[in-house]
């Protein structure tokens, strides 16, 4: 119990002391640009607890939880077919460079022409920009797989589904996972970039309109929002990758980013 509460105060005491911080030297602010830190939190009880976080908040989490979920499918999935066949892999190389390189925003206006401004196109946008990093980690870790690795699959007999899943998969799963936490935090980003257009709801909606209206303290609580949506996102992942990685050793491809 004490390492448990002892972790828990390593984690929170910097973003705890930024936060006070931040309310002590906003406290007398009178800028439109950057009120107080107060002003904003009586902002986010006033609009968010409830009728934005229905409205606004969770249209925008379940279109982004679905394209992250699309995206980690498809990047696995796909990973481990092109990191198993090496001609495949040295011959969809320059497309995948091409494609990883192209920002999702870039891509914003074709999704729009081709799928209009319905709730698909946002979760096509989410799909393509976090898919990338799944995708290129799960190539590179089944590259990376030891050669005994396959001996074995080879000595066993084991069909090409027992291979890939029960075999490459588990290998691969920590540096996996390590590109599954890119994604999520580039699924984050986009919320906002696919309610840039055409959108009626969502939480980017909000943010966009009122920097547009100049509800600048609006805007600063959407913000708050995001931010806390995300940290609390990512904790919940760390959770689920520890549960996930428990019977794992520590490899650096876990504690390093994509």
């Amino acid at each position: 119990m004490t390492s448990i509460l002892r972790k828990i105060l390593i984690s929170l005491w910097l973003p705890v002391g930024l936060v006070v911080l931040w309310w002590l030297v906003s406290s007398d602010s009178t800028s439109l640009y950057f009120p107080s830190l107060a002003n904003i939190m009586s902002t986010v009880g006033e609009l968010w607890i409830f009728d934005h976080t229905v409205t606004d908040l969770l249209p925008s989490l379940y279109n982004m939880l679905i394209g992250y979920v699309i995206a980690v499918a498809a990047g696995v999935l796909a990973g481990l077919l092109i990191g198993s066949l090496r001609r495949l892999c040295d011959a969809l190389d320059p497309i995948l460079e091409f494609a990883r390189a192209m920002p999702a925003v870039a891509v914003l206006p074709v999704a729009i022409l081709l799928l209009g401004l319905d709730e698909s196109m946002r979760i096509t946008v989410i799909a393509f920009g976090a898919v990338w990093p799944v995708l290129i980690n799960t190539v590179a870790a089944v590259q990376g797989i030891d050669p005994s690795v396959r001996d074995l699959e080879e000595a066993f007999r084991l069909s090409q589904v027992s291979r890939f899943f029960r075999v490459r998969l588990g290998v691969a799963l920590p540096q996996i996972i390590a590109g599954a936490r890119t994604a999520l935090y580039i699924s984050i980003a986009l919320i906002v970039v696919s309610e840039m257009q055409g959108s009626a709801h969502g939480i980017g909606h909000f943010v966009l309109t009122s920097q547009r209206t100049w509800a600048v303290v609006d805007m600063w609580s959407g913000m708050v929002v995001l931010g806390v949506t995300g940290y609390v996102l990512s904790v919940l992942f760390r959770s689920a990758e520890r549960f996930l990685l428990r019977n794992h050793p520590p490899t650096k491809s876990r504690r390093e980013p994509v």
